[in-house]
Protein backbone atom coordinates (compact mmCIF):
# COMPACT_ATOMS: atom_id res chain seq x y z
CA UNK A 1 0.00 0.00 0.00
CA UNK A 2 1.18 3.63 -0.80
CA UNK A 3 0.29 7.07 -0.22
CA UNK A 4 -0.83 9.70 -3.22
CA UNK A 5 2.65 11.55 -2.18
CA UNK A 6 4.18 8.05 -2.49
CA UNK A 7 2.74 7.26 -5.87
CA UNK A 8 3.76 10.59 -7.16
CA UNK A 9 7.25 10.18 -5.98
CA UNK A 10 7.50 6.85 -7.53
CA UNK A 11 6.36 8.11 -11.02
CA UNK A 12 8.46 11.08 -10.95
CA UNK A 13 11.64 9.10 -10.61
CA UNK A 14 10.54 6.59 -13.17
CA UNK A 15 9.72 9.73 -15.37
CA UNK A 16 12.99 10.72 -14.41
CA UNK A 17 15.06 8.42 -15.74
CA UNK A 18 13.37 8.26 -18.93
CA UNK A 19 12.80 4.35 -19.32
CA UNK A 20 11.27 3.81 -22.62
CA UNK A 21 9.94 -0.04 -21.48
CA UNK A 22 7.82 1.87 -19.16
CA UNK A 23 4.22 2.11 -19.51
CA UNK A 24 4.09 5.59 -16.84
CA UNK A 25 6.80 7.00 -19.38
CA UNK A 26 5.15 6.42 -22.14
CA UNK A 27 2.22 7.42 -21.09
CA UNK A 28 3.36 11.08 -20.12
CA UNK A 29 5.16 10.76 -23.30
CA UNK A 30 2.14 10.68 -25.07
CA UNK A 31 1.13 14.09 -23.70
CA UNK A 32 -1.15 15.99 -21.99
CA UNK A 33 -4.24 15.15 -24.38
CA UNK A 34 -4.03 11.55 -24.32
CA UNK A 35 -3.41 11.52 -20.62
CA UNK A 36 -6.74 14.20 -20.02
CA UNK A 37 -8.30 11.42 -22.47
CA UNK A 38 -7.66 8.69 -19.95
CA UNK A 39 -8.43 11.01 -16.58
CA UNK A 40 -12.25 11.35 -18.18
CA UNK A 41 -12.36 7.33 -18.90
CA UNK A 42 -10.75 6.29 -15.39
CA UNK A 43 -13.47 8.85 -14.30
CA UNK A 44 -16.41 7.00 -16.18
CA UNK A 45 -14.93 4.25 -15.06
CA UNK A 46 -14.65 5.07 -11.43
CA UNK A 47 -18.42 6.22 -11.35
CA UNK A 48 -20.11 3.21 -12.98
CA UNK A 49 -18.23 0.61 -10.35
CA UNK A 50 -19.45 3.53 -7.96
CA UNK A 51 -23.35 3.57 -9.04
CA UNK A 52 -23.36 -0.94 -10.00
CA UNK A 53 -20.62 -2.60 -8.50
CA UNK A 54 -19.10 -3.25 -4.81
CA UNK A 55 -16.73 -1.49 -3.27
CA UNK A 56 -13.59 -3.00 -3.87
CA UNK A 57 -13.93 -2.79 -7.65
CA UNK A 58 -14.89 1.19 -7.10
CA UNK A 59 -11.53 1.40 -5.16
CA UNK A 60 -9.88 -0.23 -7.56
CA UNK A 61 -10.88 1.86 -10.56
CA UNK A 62 -10.68 5.30 -7.98
CA UNK A 63 -7.06 3.60 -7.59
CA UNK A 64 -6.69 3.80 -11.64
CA UNK A 65 -8.25 7.47 -11.63
CA UNK A 66 -5.95 8.23 -8.96
CA UNK A 67 -2.80 7.23 -11.12
CA UNK A 68 -4.06 9.33 -14.54
CA UNK A 69 -4.59 12.42 -12.59
CA UNK A 70 -0.51 11.89 -11.44
CA UNK A 71 -0.17 11.32 -15.22
CA UNK A 72 -1.76 14.17 -16.35
CA UNK A 73 -0.33 16.11 -13.85
CA UNK A 74 3.44 15.07 -14.87
CA UNK A 75 2.89 14.95 -18.63
CA UNK A 76 1.75 19.20 -17.53
CA UNK A 77 4.75 19.81 -15.81
CA UNK A 78 2.69 20.03 -12.18
CA UNK A 79 4.06 19.03 -8.93
CA UNK A 80 2.06 18.06 -5.90
CA UNK A 81 2.50 21.41 -4.16
CA UNK A 82 1.11 23.14 -7.16
CA UNK A 83 -1.90 21.06 -6.57
CA UNK A 84 -2.26 21.36 -2.86
CA UNK A 85 -2.15 25.17 -2.91
CA UNK A 86 -5.64 24.79 -4.41
CA UNK A 87 -6.80 22.34 -1.46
Amino acid sequence: MKTFDELFAELSEKVAAGDPASGTVTAVTDGVHAAGKKVVEEAAESWMAAEFEDEQRTAEEISQLLYRVQVLMLARGLSLADVYAHL
